[in-house]
């Protein structure tokens, strides 16, 4: 018979922690690339296998186009999951970041709850406006473009209609020299019926 070597004492629990991270997962066709941001097991691969999607980030348009569930972020994080460096700028630009600190402070019971949210709506809010202001300042830009495009390619119209005029008279003048008499011939004319009368 084996002896048991266990005997009195309590079993261990075994603890499985799962190192998640909040990343980038591609999608969309080349040169235009689409992304999900997901929490995902760290050695998953990048498009692999994820446990969930918080939301989705476009590049292509000008700003971003960032669509974040900011309250699973937060949860997420504050279960010890770890941001990648482009997925926490993301984060932080939608303001995770910002709600995960203040969630800290009514935690330790500096802020109350509805502190809390004011505060964050009032970032939400100044974020936007910044946001629009920029939103405004490329539509301007782009508007200032089109405009200078436009007096651009007037200017080339109107130097290439006033370069035909140009030859368009030119041409006629010498078609009228072409179809004038010979004033030459009357010159010699004159002088030989001078000289008859001289005879005479």
């Amino acid at each position: 018979m084996r002896p048991n070597y266990n005997r009195g004492r309590v079993p261990q629990k075994i603890h499985i922690c799962m190192p998640v991270k909040v990343r980038l997962q591609r999608h969309g066709k080349k040169g235009k690339p689409f992304y999900w941001i997901v929490a995902a097991d760290a050695r998953s691969k990048r498009d692999g296998k994820y446990l969930e999607k918080l939301g989705t980030y476009n590049p292509n348009t000008n700003p971003a186009t960032i669509d974040l569930d900011v309250d699973g972020a937060v949860k997420w994080l504050q279960n010890g999951a770890q941001p990648t460096p482009t997925a926490k700028n993301i984060l932080s630009y939608k303001g995770v970041l910002i709600k995960k600190h203040l969630l800290g402070g009514v935690a330790k019971g500096a802020l109350t709850e509805e502190q809390a949210e004011e505060k964050f709506q009032a970032w939400v809010a100044e974020k936007e406006a910044k946001i629009d202001n920029k939103k405004e300042g490329l539509s301007k830009a782009q508007a200032d473009a089109k405009a200078k495009a436009l007096a651009a390619e007037k200017a080339v119209n109107d130097k290439r209609i006033a370069d035909a005029n140009e030859a368009e008279a030119a041409a006629k003048a010498e078609e009228e020299a072409a179809n004038a008499p010979e004033p030459v011939a009357e010159e010699t004319a004159a002088p030989e019926a001078e000289e008859a009368k001289k005879e005479e």
